[in-house]
C-alpha cells in the first residue's frame, strides 16, 4: 500500500511541467529516473521492514495472579505422544497440574486448531477441549508465534513453563529460561505414562 502511494508522489517530484521543459537544460535522463525511483523504493522496503518487526508481546489478560500459576506451551505439549499433533497430552499435563496444585494457563499457536481438528480453534473451543475456564486459555494472534508469549507471561507471572522447547533464540531476552527448573519437561515412556519433572507449587510460610 505505500509503495502505490509513494511511487505516485516519486514520480510527480521529478516532472517538468510542460510549459517549462524547453527551459530546463540539461533534461533528467530516463536513466536517472530509474536510478531515483530505485532509491526511493528501497527506502519504502526499508521503512515497511521496520514497522513490521514485532514489538514485545505483552502477556495475555495478567491481571491479579493466579495461585501457582504455570504456563503449559500448548503446542509443544500436543506433540508429545508419537510426535503427532492431539489434544490428548495437553489434557493430561493439565489435569496433572491440577492435581500437584497448580494453575495451569495454556498457550497454543493459531494453527494448533488446524493441526487437531482441520479449521482453526478459538479459545473458547480449546477450553472446553481442556476443561478449563477461557481466561486460562490463549491463542495467540495469526502469524506470530507463539513462543515470546510465553515467554512473557511466565516472566510476568512469575511462572514456569511446561515444555521440551529450550527457546535457544530468545535466551538473550529471557534469560531466566536457564535457571533450573523454570522449563518443566515430560513426555511419555514407553509403557505410554505421562512423565513430567518435579515440579511442585511454591509453599509459602505462614506469616
Amino acid at each position: 500500500m505505500l509503495i502505490s502511494l509513494v511511487l505516485p508522489l516519486a514520480q510527480a517530484s521529478f516532472q517538468t511541467p510542460p510549459e517549462r521543459i524547453s527551459e530546463t537544460k540539461p533534461m533528467i535522463g530516463d536513466a536517472t529516473l530509474f536510478g531515483i525511483f530505485l532509491i526511493v523504493l528501497l527506502l519504502v522496503l526499508l521503512l515497511l521492514r521496520h514497522l513490521a518487526k514485532p514489538a514485545a508481546p505483552a502477556a495475555p489478560r495478567k491481571g491479579r495472579r493466579p495461585k501457582n500459576y504455570i504456563v503449559v506451551d500448548g503446542s509443544n505439549v500436543m506433540h508429545w505422544k508419537n510426535e503427532t499433533p492431539q489434544i490428548f497430552p495437553v489434557q493430561a499435563v493439565v489435569k496433572e497440574l491440577r492435581a500437584r496444585g497448580f494453575t495451569p494457563g495454556v498457550v497454543f499457536d493459531a494453527n494448533a486448531g488446524y493441526k487437531l481438528a482441520g479449521r482453526y480453534l478459538s479459545e473458547r473451543d480449546f477450553a472446553k477441549l481442556l476443561t478449563l475456564p477461557q481466561d486460562q486459555v490463549f491463542v495467540v494472534p495469526k502469524g506470530t508465534p507463539a513462543d515470546p508469549w510465553i515467554l512473557a507471561a511466565a516472566r510476568d507471572f512469575g511462572a514456569r513453563i511446561v515444555t521440551r522447547d529450550r527457546y535457544r533464540d530468545w535466551a538473550t531476552d529471557h534469560p531466566e529460561i536457564a535457571t533450573p527448573g523454570h522449563l518443566v519437561r515430560g513426555g511419555y515412556n514407553t509403557t505410554g505414562e505421562l512423565w513430567l519433572e518435579a515440579a511442585q507449587p511454591e509453599v509459602k510460610a505462614p506469616a
